[in-house]
This record gives C-alpha cells, sequence and structure tokens, in this order.
C-alpha cells in the first residue's frame, strides 16, 4: 500500500533533513510510529499525503507515485483516498460539526454529496458518540470531541488508507481505546491502512508493528 524508496527531504529553512532508504507498509497493515520530537514522523505523514514532495526518491501509495503527479493531482486523490486525521484537528470554527465532518464533499468535485453520505456522517457521529454534537461549533467542544470529529471526517470516504497525527492524543485513557477500537472496525469494512504517529506507549500492543523513528536519528534506516 506505501511504499517509500530513497527519500531525501529538507525544509527550506532550518538544519532539518529526512533521509528514509526504504520504508514498506502492506495493505491492511496497522503501523504505529514512534520517536522524538523533532525525528521526523510528522513530516513522513505529510509526504505519504503528497502535502510535501522529496528532493529527491519516490513516495508510492497503491501503484500511484504520488510525488510524481501535479498539485491538483495530489489534492484529489488525498480526499479520495486518504483519511488525514491531523493531530491540530483541522476544523473550521464558522462551520458546525455536521459540516465539518462533510467538508471533504464540499470542497471537491472529486467526491458526491449524496443522502447516503449524509447518512453515513450521522452514522459516524453515532458511534463515536458525538451527536448530540452535530450542530455545535469547534469552539463549544472539548479537546476529546474535537478529535472524535476530525476522525468522523477523516472516515466518511471510506478511504482505503488512514494518516493518524496523535488520533488519540486528546483522549482520556477510557476512551482512547475505544476510539482507536472504533477507527480500527471502520478500516476493517473498507479493508484499510493505518499508518499512525503516537507517543502513546499503552496503544502500541494494538497496532500489527511499530516503526521507531529515533533510531533514524542514530543514522538507522527506520
Amino acid at each position: 500500500m506505501i511504499r517509500l524508496s530513497d527519500i531525501s527531504f529538507r525544509y527550506p529553512s532550518g538544519n532539518f533533513q529526512l533521509g528514509i532508504q526504504e520504508l514498506l507498509v502492506t495493505a491492511g497493515e496497522k503501523v504505529a510510529v514512534i520517536g522524538p520530537s523533532g525525528s521526523g514522523k510528522t513530516t513522513l505523514l505529510n509526504l505519504v499525503a503528497g502535502i510535501l514532495t522529496p528532493e529527491k526518491g519516490s513516495v508510492s501509495v497503491g501503484d500511484v507515485e504520488i510525488n510524481a503527479q501535479s498539485d491538483t493531482f495530489r489534492r484529489d486523490f488525498r480526499i479520495t483516498k486518504i483519511g488525514f486525521i491531523f493531530q491540530d484537528f483541522g476544523l473550521l470554527d464558522y462551520l458546525d460539526v455536521q459540516d465539518n465532518i462533510l467538508h471533504p464533499y464540499r470542497i471537491s468535485g472529486a467526491l458526491q454529496l449524496t443522502s447516503d453520505v449524509r447518512n453515513r456522517a450521522k452514522e459516524l457521529a453515532v458511534q463515536m458518540g458525538i451527536t448530540d454534537k452535530l450542530r455545535r461549533h469547534p469552539s463549544e467542544l472539548s479537546q476529546g470531541e474535537r478529535q472524535r470529529v476530525a476522525i468522523c471526517r477523516a472516515m466518511l470516504p471510506g478511504p482505503k488508507l488512514i494518516l493518524a497525527d496523535e488520533a488519540t492524543g486528546n483522549l482520556d485513557p477510557k476512551n482512547k481505546v475505544r476510539i482507536l477500537e472504533l477507527l480500527f472496525e471502520n478500516m476493517a469494512h473498507h479493508n484499510a491502512t493505518l499508518l499512525a504517529v503516537t507517543h502513546d506507549q499503552e496503544l502500541l500492543p494494538h497496532f500489527d508493528r511499530v516503526v521507531d523513528f529515533s533510531g533514524f536519528l542514530r543514522g538507522e534506516n527506520p
């Protein structure tokens, strides 16, 4: 599902540089990415999503080499094929919860907003325990509730790949495992793959594999 080969990336300013010789994630696999702050974990997700492109190397999702495509293609591909759960949620304050969940369908012609999509959005809200919050705005929600909205939005198109940046980081201990299990259940329904950045050591046994980026800081391949 995911293949990164001979990757070299650096930001225009600063000294950070990411180099990955090879990283493979198979279809249906649930992979956790751990490591210290600044080791490139979020950068990895952004490269896979096509938000960033490497100076050198290849980033492929399925049979598509993402970094070789146009900005428009990468954007539509990300919206239709990838569910991205951002660490800062990425919610819009002027939209209520329901419209935030439906937002991907309003910003691109690559997705069609139908009654079935609306019904699925409500079902996801029920599963995530936020059905009573659909008419509220993000500023009226707790951090954990905002996180659940972000998860609903990412899952709505039924993507084959989920990228999660601390998807349960704002949830209490009781709910973080429950929400992770619900995420896994939705993924299984679509035979989706998960690449998740986390600092929560307690969640690691729930994943199929762990990639430790601390080795990368020592010059090793993750």
